[in-house]
């Protein structure tokens, strides 16, 4: 059973009778469901999640104090922490998880202050450079299973496309990595027979080709060792998911090197194409690192164009 699924079936059953019944006038202020870290909450959970931190379990997302209070935010921890240990086959942690909270009663601006820097989850431009993509996944990822007052899903909503700037700003970046690792660096490093050195290359041309897709499609790339899943399920270039594993999974043999680098052009020719139809370079030619630059003269704000096209990434 899916984690998502598992938690929304133990919230119905135990959890909603326990707010309704103990805490009716303040079910309409809370947020409830799965959301944060774990790969149940993004729905790429499979038997093997099962080993570690994985429960019947949700989250209840509160407001601010002036609104509930620490005496209730008290009593609703300890009314979490009596439900049953066992349902449908699964056992409760007895051991939270490392790093921070996962489940049961949470601040709602804690857990924004942790996720994106923010306890509102407002963000300025600036602000939004320095928050991973992986935290914003996190964040506008899992599921709002009850949020009568909207408070939560109202700032997902607004954490779930960066500003325009900002997109240029990183899509800009990711490209003239791109141009600079696979399309110049690759083939360098075979040329001087420093196979580790190209294969550092492909493995940075990868992950910046996957950042752009990401960019490309509105959705934010989440922890690496789910990127390659998640890309998988996109809806705009995710057939070159397999390309792009073979690139860092492949030997550098002089034989091999030759069909990796036509991959590496068939990639960014790819890649070039989208950008034209979004209207996003001027470019006309095949070098990245012209688009990298076309994108970034797209951006509005002088400061942020002004800035290194790298600053981004």
């Amino acid at each position: 059973m899916k984690g998502l699924e598992l938690s929304k079936k133990y919230y119905l059953e135990y959890g909603t009778p326990m707010l309704e019944r103990d805490f009716p006038e303040y079910i309409g202020h809370v947020a409830i469901g799965l959301v944060g870290s774990g790969s149940e909450c993004l729905g790429f959970d499979d038997d093997i999640s099962t080993d570690h931190d994985f429960e019947p379990a949700f989250c209840i997302f509160l407001p601010g104090e002036d609104i509930i209070d620490s005496k209730v935010e008290f009593a609703l921890e300890r009314a979490y922490a009596k439900l049953p240990k066992e349902f449908m086959g699964f056992s409760r942690c007895s051991v939270a998880p490392v790093g921070s909270k996962r489940h049961g009663v949470i601040r709602l601006s804690d857990f924004l202050l942790e996720k994106v820097g923010s306890p509102t989850g407002k963000l300025s431009n600036d602000e939004w450079f320095l928050v991973p993509e992986y935290s914003l996944a996190e964040v506008t990822g899992g599921e709002i299973f009850r949020d009568d007052s909207g408070l939560f899903e109202n700032i997902r909503k607004g954490l779930s496309a960066m500003p325009e700037d900002v997109f240029l700003k990183k899509l800009a970046g990711n490209l003239l990595i791109m141009a600079q690792s696979g399309q110049y660096n690759y083939p360098r490093c075979i040329a001087r027979g420093e196979t580790g050195a190209a294969q550092l290359a492909a493995i940075e041309f990868v992950k910046s080709t996957m950042q752009v897709i990401f960019l490309l499609n509105g959705k934010y790339m989440p922890y690496y060792k789910w990127s390659f899943r998640a890309l998988s399920e996109l809806e705009k270039l995710s057939n070159l998911s397999y390309s792009l594993e073979y690139l860092i999974s492949s030997e550098n043999t002089s034989e091999n090197s030759k069909l990796k680098y036509d991959m590496i052009e068939d990639i960014s020719a790819l890649i070039i194409e989208e950008l034209k139809k979004r209207s996003l370079t001027d470019g006309i030619c095949g070098d990245l690192e012209k688009h990298a630059y076309s994108v970034n003269d797209r951006i509005s704000d002088n400061d942020i164009r002004n800035r290194n096209i790298l600053y981004a990434v």
